[in-house]
């Protein structure tokens, strides 16, 4: 409950409140012409006064838990940059000796979801970090359950997500189990679920598989989750299946995010506009 709903609540009983403060009124009366009323009266406030403040002291501490909250985000953030995934790796034959060194490929911007919707057919995110903080566009989202979406606009303060809630959006994806390539698009009809297209329809699945990001496209790495199988439908005539997943993330319940920047990006953006260019002559 936010201190605007805890206001709320208070005006709705007014009239509880005021008939208590009748009571300790006409206890206050009773007390001045009562030794034993009054010494009954003393004891009775103390104990409501230590549980007032025991519950104020719980008050404080469930808002504490936001600052909390934002502190662990941040800490996350550190921790997925330290994963194994989140380098890449160079292998370099010097003297034929083998020198293997990291190369950090993926940075963790943690951020708040400040603005949400999960209902419409194009669905768009608003987080409260911007240019200053080193978002840029097309920079991908996650959550701590799984993919979110993909930087579409920033301000200095502030960027817009499109999530995969959104019938553009389309995110390459794959079985973790089989390996087998798929895209993840949505049908704007429920926000627990999406579907994958274009997966081979001599694929076979089991109950359950595990979706993940394929890695193939400059945004996402590989193996962030994306959803888990409910069912696979051939679509005829085609060749290839229509899956439909429960989405990781709870779109409804998203409140922290993670914008994850690919310092190769711009690298590798460059080397295959050189290559098309190539083709093209």
């Amino acid at each position: 409950m936010n201190r605007n709903r805890l206001i709320g609540v208070l005006k709705k009983y007014d009239y509880v409140v005021v008939f208590l403060l009748l009571v300790v009124v006409d206890a206050v009366l009773m007390s001045r012409t009562s030794y034993y009323q009054g010494s009954k009266l003393v004891a009775w406030s103390n104990s409501v006064a230590g549980g007032w403040y025991q519950g104020v002291h719980s008050v404080g501490g469930y808002f504490d838990l936001k600052g909390e909250n934002d502190r662990l985000a941040a800490e996350n953030a550190q921790l997925k940059a330290q994963l194994e995934s989140s380098y890449i790796s160079y292998t370099d034959s010097v003297f034929t000796v083998n020198d293997t060194t990291y190369k950090q490929r993926y940075e963790y911007t943690e951020a708040r979801v400040i603005k949400n919707s999960w209902s419409q057919q194009n669905n768009f995110i608003m987080i409260n970090k911007g240019s200053a903080h080193g978002i840029k566009v097309d920079q991908a989202v996650i959550s701590p359950e799984g993919i979110v979406g993909v930087v579409m606009s920033v301000s200095k303060n502030f960027a817009t997500i499109m999530p995969v809630l959104h019938s553009d959006s389309r995110n390459s994806v794959k079985v973790k189990r089989t390996g087998i390539s798929g895209s993840l698009v949505w049908d704007g009809m429920d926000y627990r679920y999406a579907q994958v297209v274009d997966v081979p329809a001599t694929h076979q699945f089991e109950d359950n598989d595990t979706i993940i990001t394929s890695g193939l496209a400059n945004d996402f790495p590989e193996g962030v989750p994306v959803g888990y199988v409910v069912e696979a439908e051939p679509l005829s005539g085609s060749g290839f299946y229509r899956v439909k997943i429960r989405l990781a993330t709870d779109f409804n319940k998203l409140d922290h995010v993670y914008v994850i920047n690919n310092r190769f990006r711009e690298e590798q953006e460059a080397l295959m506009r050189r290559t098309e260019m190539g083709n093209e002559k």
